[in-house]
């Protein structure tokens, strides 16, 4: 590691380092995540005083985050996205785009290329947010 690739250096530039994704029903989101995604799970919410469960999301490059209690009602399908976009890299699109839609999840746009870069689409999780799959693919056209 070099002396810009320290922990203090991230935290400094304002690099992303947790993401919460919000949910009304906490529990169902924790079991659409893990089972599209196979992210692991740890509960911290006697820590947190309320439901609130990290994500381990892989190894390697990337950040983790958590699934959190909704204050709150969850967004309406098609209303304006209320927060930020998480994209998840994936290997096979469809697969994943199969696993969303048997998990509970709902196509939000349709998968469209991102010419000789990826293709990349949105989806409804089980507590309405949107979140993107991005798969790289040089020959998407």
């Amino acid at each position: 590691m070099d002396e810009n690739t320290t922990e203090e250096a991230s935290f400094g530039k304002g690099r992303p380092v947790h993401f919460e994704i919000h949910a009304a029903d906490p529990n169902r989101a924790v079991e659409f995540y893990t089972t599209v995604f196979g992210w692991k799970i740890e509960d911290w919410s006697d820590f947190a005083g309320m439901p609130y469960f990290g994500l381990l999301t892989g190894e390697g490059m990337g950040i983790n985050g958590a699934i959190i209690q909704r204050m709150g009602d969850n967004p309406a399908v098609g209303g304006a996205v209320a927060g930020a976009v998480i994209t998840m890299g994936v290997e096979s699109y469809d697969e994943i785009a199969e696993q969303i839609l048997a998990a509970g999840g709902t196509e939000a746009l349709p998968k469209q290329a991102l010419p000789g870069m990826a293709w990349q689409g949105y989806f409804h999780d089980t507590e309405n947010n949107i979140f993107g799959i991005h798969q790289p693919d040089p020959e998407a056209k």
